[in-house]
């Protein structure tokens, strides 16, 4: 193993963690529960993202959604980082078929088209691991 793979990790990790408040030790919150977060911080920005994509690849709708405003996001130290996001979806001009990078399509603008979702996503990612999982998905 190489000597420097442990000291990776744990930065990995810490650069992760360091984006999330972590209460005072006096603080009533017991360790493992869920803490509010900065919906502007890129950890939960890829979260909500990461959500989004599971939304698309079990829609049946012909165009692909964004996220377009994140309400609420909570995270717990859980084996990794659980998210527990509030997002509001909205209907883009990209067509699924032609797999377009989300960051590059445009909401719909013709009044006929326009879609807005309210999601709650769970967002379980494991850095070290370079793995995520998106058990819960619910879009209405």
């Amino acid at each position: 193993s190489h000597p420097f793979r442990k000291l990776m990790c744990f930065t990995l990790m810490f650069c992760v963690v360091s984006d999330i408040h972590v209460p005072s030790p006096h603080s009533t919150m017991k360790p493992g529960s869920p803490i509010p977060t900065n919906t502007n911080s890129p950890g939960v920005r890829k979260a909500a993202r990461f959500g989004v994509y599971r939304y698309n690849n079990s829609s049946n709708d012909l165009f692909l959604f964004k996220d377009s405003q994140i309400n609420k996001a909570m995270v717990q130290i859980v084996r990794g980082l659980k998210y527990m996001l509030h997002v509001e979806i909205k209907r883009t001009v990209c067509k699924k078929r032609e797999h377009s990078s989300l960051d590059s399509c445009h909401f719909q603008s013709k009044k006929g088209l326009q879609q807005m979702l309210r999601c709650y996503f769970e967002v379980w990612i494991t850095p070290w691991l370079h793995k995520v999982h998106v058990p819960v998905v619910h879009c209405h």
